[in-house]
């Protein structure tokens, strides 16, 4: 069994759906395994602590999970260009695992949600490939060959799928858009398998 980590961060809750179709993408590839992942929020108070389970959602990653994954996709909302402070968090303690090279080779990608239309899609996606690269990750994004890429009137960028939450942040999933996440990890999981 090829388990996909699939670890994100969302606050409003795209970011998680989009996880949840990627997870699907995962699960139509036969001999793979899709797992859901979440980041703790970032306090600006000292001593706040978090609950070592979250209310609801995912379970929080460990570096457990980064060791055992066979591929990877890494999912935040754009937060000026760039992914959010909790993600960003994590990964800057992942450098046990860059030293020993224990992500090295393995394939990644990386999704993402904006308010609106030009809120840092790409950036933000291009942003989140650079820790990965540090680790020797073997980045995968989207081929022209997922039609999507060209007819999307909302999110999907060949850098990885993206969405276009809306700024009151509720709107849904176009099909598009869930396509996209779909291809995604049908990709990752391919890739895994591959290698």
């Amino acid at each position: 069994m090829k388990q996909v980590l699939i670890l994100y961060y969302s606050r409003h809750g795209a970011v998680a759906s989009m996880a949840q179709q990627i997870a699907r993408g995962v699960e139509s590839v036969p001999g793979s395994e899709a797992v859901l992942r979440t980041v703790a929020e970032v306090s600006e108070v000292c001593a706040a602590v978090a609950d070592s389970v979250p209310a609801n959602g995912a379970p929080y990653v460990t570096l457990d999970d980064l060791k055992s994954c066979d591929a990877l996709a890494l999912g935040s909302p754009g937060r000026f260009g760039n992914m959010a402070a909790p993600l960003k968090y994590f990964l800057e303690k992942t450098s046990s695992l860059w030293l020993s090279g224990t992500l090295s080779g393995k394939p990644a990608g990386v999704f993402t949600s904006t308010s609106s239309m030009h809120g840092g899609q790409e950036s933000t996606l291009l942003t989140m490939m650079l820790p990965l690269l540090h680790h020797g990750m073997l980045i995968s994004g989207l081929p022209y060959a997922e039609a999507d890429l060209i007819s999307t009137q909302s999110g999907g960028t060949p850098y990885g799928p993206s969405h276009l939450a809306g700024s009151d942040n509720a709107r849904p999933l176009t099909d598009e858009e869930k396509r996209l996440c779909n291809a995604l990890g049908k990709r990752l999981a391919q890739l895994a398998h591959k290698l």
